[in-house]
């Protein structure tokens, strides 16, 4: 799997966003300043992010944008295929079209499982687990 530009940038401003939020509206500028992301990419993604209702625009003064759903219920594997619109297949697999060896490749079962359990990994990790809930400074030191 081929992660572009599109998929990382979706991650970095949804985790972001997420960290920013608190439950109150983000602007893009202001995620844009964070994540070093250009406004005009960040406003193609969240085209795309609000159509999928992973985010949801507030309008007016103090608008900006806000989590859709509570980040631990958006998986990154989520945000990457909206993102980049299919998830990336292995090779002569992304096409779609057959090369004329499809019965007869070996390797096909393998490209496969390995497309699915790069799959599984990502829709294992929530934007929730890629930020602290707390500063540094605030979490308990365990001894």
């Amino acid at each position: 799997m081929k992660i572009t530009t599109k998929g990382r940038y979706a991650v970095m401003a949804m985790v972001g966003l997420a960290a920013f939020s608190r439950g109150n509206p983000v602007t893009l500028k202001d995620i844009a300043q964070q994540e070093a992301i250009p406004v005009a990419y960040l406003q193609q993604l969240f085209v795309k992010l609000r159509k999928r209702n992973l985010v949801k625009s507030i309008r007016g003064p103090g608008g900006g944008f806000i989590l859709a759903r509570h980040p631990s219920e958006i998986t990154i594997g989520e945000v990457i295929r909206t993102a980049e619109g299919k998830p990336a297949a292995v090779g002569c697999r992304k096409s779609g079209r057959s090369c004329g060896m499809i019965g007869r490749c070996k390797t096909q079962g393998m490209w496969e499982a390995l497309e699915g359990r790069m799959e599984q990994f990502l829709d294992s990790i929530s934007v929730n687990d890629l930020f602290p809930e707390s500063e540094p400074n605030d979490r308990e030191v365990s001894a």
